[in-house]
């Protein structure tokens, strides 16, 4: 076990790649995510055609995503932002049922008062409906951001450079060790995704502290 000391700062280098790969399309996806799902909540004609035409989205094999990326963005092959495209198009598919199954969550009657309250539609999804969403939009976003951080190490095939090339390049070489280090080290970066995820999302929801606490 001597190749992960000796190579420590080759492995922060891909990790740290690979956490922009994984998480700008977490986020990104997130934003594009959020007004889908709220047309599915609010427009139930829509929400066949948004919840099920974006879910498809995730059928598409990965790979032969990244290697069509390059055709429809002009890219280079092995262009990160083939990658952040992709993998942005992942997440909306799996966060747009999440949003609105989030948004479907607030109870009626909540949704009522805020509205006896003078709030309108956007003000009462903003500041009403999303914050009570959170925990069902949260637990969709792990689900995105493990996801993610496992679909991005098959970039490694076609060159990109993150966690995935351990995986590629210790199999090729027969090289066990180094092999388990990129395992390992994606496995933490998915546990590390996950606990931030909870974080947040327990600062943004303080009065589930409340409830906990009595």
């Amino acid at each position: 076990m001597t190749w992960l000391p000796d190579n420590l700062d080759v492995v922060m280098r891909l990790a740290g790649a690979h956490v922009v790969l994984a998480g700008v399309p977490l986020l990104v996806g997130l934003l594009l995510a959020l007004p889908l799902g709220w047309a599915a909540h609010s427009r139930e004609r829509w929400r066949p055609f948004l919840v099920a035409g974006t879910g498809l989205l995730y059928t598409i094999p990965s790979l032969a995503l990244f290697v069509l990326m390059p055709l429809l963005l002009g890219t280079r092959i092995l262009d990160p932002f083939n990658v952040v495209v992709a993998m942005t198009v992942y997440t909306v598919a799996l966060l747009v049922r999440t949003v609105a199954d989030g948004l479907d969550s607030v109870p009626d009657e909540v949704t009522a008062a805020a509205t006896a309250m003078g709030y309108g539609g956007l003000a009462r999804a903003l500041r009403v409906d999303l914050p009570l969403a959170v925990p069902v939009i949260a637990a969709g976003l792990r689900v995105a951001a493990v996801s993610n951080v496992s679909i991005v190490s098959v970039a490694s095939l076609i060159g990109v450079q993150q966690l995935g090339v351990l995986l590629t390049d210790g199999y090729a070489r027969n090289f066990p060790e180094v092999l388990w280090v990129g395992i390992l080290a994606c496995l933490l970066l998915a546990l590390a995704f996950d606990l931030v995820i909870l974080v947040v999302a327990r600062v943004l929801t303080p009065w589930a502290r409340v409830g906990v606490a009595r």
